[in-house]
Order: structure tokens, then C-alpha cells, then sequence
């Protein structure tokens, strides 16, 4: 009775053993095939990755063998793949732009900025605080920057803080180092002096 017993738990054991292996063995092939199904997709998909992921950056970029800009950002990633090809900062950036003596003409900071290179574009978004060299202080939360043109412009609410004034506005353009600018709409807050 005793060896009866006993070789009906070895037979219990051995079945569940296979059963349980064999379960194992669809698991892992079902998760392979899954696994190769979703290879060729990021493959077919390659536009979406970046070509260059760099964090903690803190680098200068030249332009015609003259350096013109200093960039510090968190994150930096560069597709070149997708349509149109970009630089992506989105966890912020701080840039510096400098003239041909190397003096800080403006500095530029923001949450979130595109570069789209093909067209020397930037585009700026989010808490976009820009200072030009006569420190008037630009606020907005869109900002386009065309260096092709030497321009910077904005359809967005804007306010602009002088030493003696404050004006805002909707819609905005200036030249590339912010010395003259205009603001559609404006309203404003100004100091005028009593004869």
C-alpha cells in the first residue's frame, strides 16, 4: 500500500513538473516573439530616437570657426531622423550669445527649447526670460529666434522691463541683439517727469 502510495505522488510530481515546464517553455517563447515583433518596430520607428543624448551640458558652439554661443542644459538630444531634423531641450536651457570680442550680448533661458537646424530656428517655450545689452529684461512664453534673418518674434504676450519703464503686449519682433524692438498692442506702465 505504502509503495502504491508513493508512486502515485511520484507520478502527481512528474506530471506537474511537466505541466509546469511546459507552461514555461510557451511563456517564454510567447515573450520572444513579442520581443522580436516589437524590435522591428523601433526599427521601422528610428526617427523617433536620438542620435545623440548628452546630459549635464555645458558646451560652446562656434560659427564660422568664431565662437557665438555657450550652452548649459540639463539634457540635450539631436534628431537628425525626424522631420524637420531638431535639437531638443526640454528639460530647459540657458544659452549665452557673444559678438565677435566675445562679450555676452544676450543671454537667453527658458523650460523647454527646439532647435531646428536646417533653418537656424530656435524656438523658445515656456518661462522665456532673455537680457539684452542695455539689461532690459524680456518675459514671454513663446519666442522665436530666425538667425537666417537675424531676428526674434513672438505672437505671444510679452512684457519687456527697462530701467524706466515696463511695457507689454501681444505680438513681438526685434532684431538678433534685442537694440530695437516693437510690440503690437501695447499697454504700459512709464515714468513721466512734471516741468
Amino acid at each position: 500500500m505504502r509503495q502504491l502510495l508513493s508512486d502515485n505522488i511520484r507520478l502527481i510530481l512528474n506530471s506537474t513538473t511537466i505541466a509546469v515546464a511546459a507552461i514555461v517553455v510557451l511563456l517564454f517563447h510567447s515573450s520572444c516573439s513579442d520581443k522580436a515583433a516589437g524590435s522591428s518596430v523601433v526599427i521601422e520607428c528610428s526617427d523617433s530616437l536620438a542620435v545623440m543624448s548628452t546630459f549635464d551640458v555645458n558646451t560652446i558652439i562656434s560659427d564660422s570657426g568664431r565662437i557665438s554661443y555657450k550652452i548649459i542644459a540639463d539634457e540635450w538630444r539631436i534628431y537628425d531622423k525626424r522631420k524637420p531634423p531638431h535639437w531638443a531641450f526640454e528639460k530647459g536651457v540657458y544659452l549665452e550669445k557673444y559678438d565677435s570680442l566675445m562679450n555676452v550680448e544676450a543671454t537667453v533661458k527658458c523650460d523647454t527649447a527646439y532647435y531646428f537646424n536646417e533653418k537656424k530656428l530656435w524656438k523658445l517655450i515656456g518661462n522665456v526670460n532673455i537680457k539684452n545689452p542695455q539689461n532690459e529684461k524680456f518675459y514671454t512664453s513663446l519666442m522665436y529666434w530666425d538667425q537666417n534673418e537675424e531676428r526674434i518674434y513672438s505672437d505671444a504676450y510679452i512684457r519687456i522691463e527697462q530701467t524706466d519703464q515696463v511695457t507689454e503686449g501681444t505680438g513681438f519682433s526685434a532684431n538678433q541683439n534685442l537694440s530695437v524692438w516693437q510690440i503690437n498692442n501695447t499697454k504700459g506702465i512709464y515714468t513721466i517727469e512734471e516741468e
